[in-house]
């Protein structure tokens, strides 16, 4: 088993049931290529290397992700936007509940959905631990992983995650990590990707140019 993970992380998948915010559609894709790219990592040697997530806590997580992963004994992480809990178009309390029973890893993406490196020390304490609260209400159980809201942070937001008692922090700059690791960077899967942008990042054939993009932008999130 290799020790590194690639992560990926999609946001919503077929129609979207509520209004998004600008530019946020981008970042929705059919159920025909979401299932595509499932089986794309059920073909890997070791499909464990790809680290599976979802943010914002979308409806379509339950409805159409969890069927597809429990169909293919995958597992995946789903961080949720907790002010949109049981609104029309997002996870509901029992869905979550159900993603959570299912043994799915349930972590949060905040509360409002705010850019976590812009925001007062006790804004963002407020968001990581109300977040967390609510959804150990829902789950009844220990919620200690947490995704970046739009992949933006800087040492503040890694400083404040780890006092807040996070065991794992999910991005979006791209690149692995080792199992087990306290940063976990992902890829972004958006709609304006090709079938073999996909499947390149999903086997780890990357081409030169991306990785020192990633690189470069890990970089300059983490210490800007």
């Amino acid at each position: 088993m290799n020790d590194q993970c690639r992560g990926i992380v999609f946001h919503g998948i077929g129609e979207p049931e509520r209004s998004l915010e600008r530019g946020e559609d981008r970042y929705w894709i059919s159920a025909d290529r979401f299932y595509r790219c499932l089986d794309a990592v059920l073909s890997l040697p070791d499909p464990s290397s790809v680290y599976i997530s979802f943010d914002d806590g979308n409806a379509s997580d339950h409805d159409l992700a969890l069927p597809a992963l429990a169909e293919r004994g995958l597992t995946a992480d789903f961080f949720v936007l907790t002010g949109r809990i049981d609104q029309p178009g997002s996870l509901a309390s029992d869905q979550i509940g159900a993603l959570h029973r299912a043994g799915m890893g349930v972590g949060s993406h905040g509360m409002h959905h705010l850019n976590w490196r812009e925001i007062a020390p006790d804004t963002l304490r407020t968001e990581l631990e109300g977040s967390r609260a609510a959804l150990e209400r829902i789950c009844g159980a220990t919620i200690d992983r947490a995704s970046v809201p739009f992949g933006r942070f800087n040492r503040q937001v890694v400083a404040a995650a780890r006092a807040a008692g996070y065991r794992r922090l999910a991005t979006n700059e791209g690149g692995s990590f080792p199992r087990g690791a306290f940063m976990a960077p992902r890829t972004n899967m958006r709609a304006d990707m090709t079938d073999q942008d996909y499947l390149d990042l999903i086997r780890g054939d990357e081409r030169f140019l991306r990785k020192v993009r990633r690189l470069i932008g890990r970089v300059r999130r983490r210490f800007v």
